[in-house]
């Protein structure tokens, strides 16, 4: 196999392990196979195959699938930090120049 066909089987098993790991809420699993996908990327970068252009083309349509998981994740964390009285940071900047942040809260029970 060519250096860029290991490259593309590499890049392969990052995009399963990095769909796995979505699936399984597996926050480490996420980084280590974002890390190997961007690695399996850069060596691609630098050596690919035209002959892989169909293997290439179905791994970006993996890709594009984990990151429609992934967004769908976010909403999903996004929706249950809103009902626990917790709101997404979104960048603000004050008067001064510092970034504020307002937190609305939530009652849950009253004891």
């Amino acid at each position: 196999m060519s250096d860029s066909g290991s490259s593309v089987e590499r890049l392969a098993l990052a995009l399963a392990d990095e769909r796995d790991a979505l699936i399984g809420g597996d926050a480490d699993s996420l980084l280590r196979a974002t890390r190997e996908k961007l690695a399996a990327l850069h060596a691609l970068e630098t050596d690919i195959d035209p002959g892989l252009a169909g293997r290439i083309a179905e791994l970006a349509e993996l890709n594009r699938a984990n990151g429609a998981l992934l967004a769908r994740r976010r909403r999903e964390v996004n929706w249950a930090l809103r009902h626990l009285g917790r709101t997404e940071s979104a960048p603000a900047y004050d008067a001064s120049g510092g970034v504020e942040q307002a937190l609305n809260t939530r009652q849950l029970a009253v004891a």
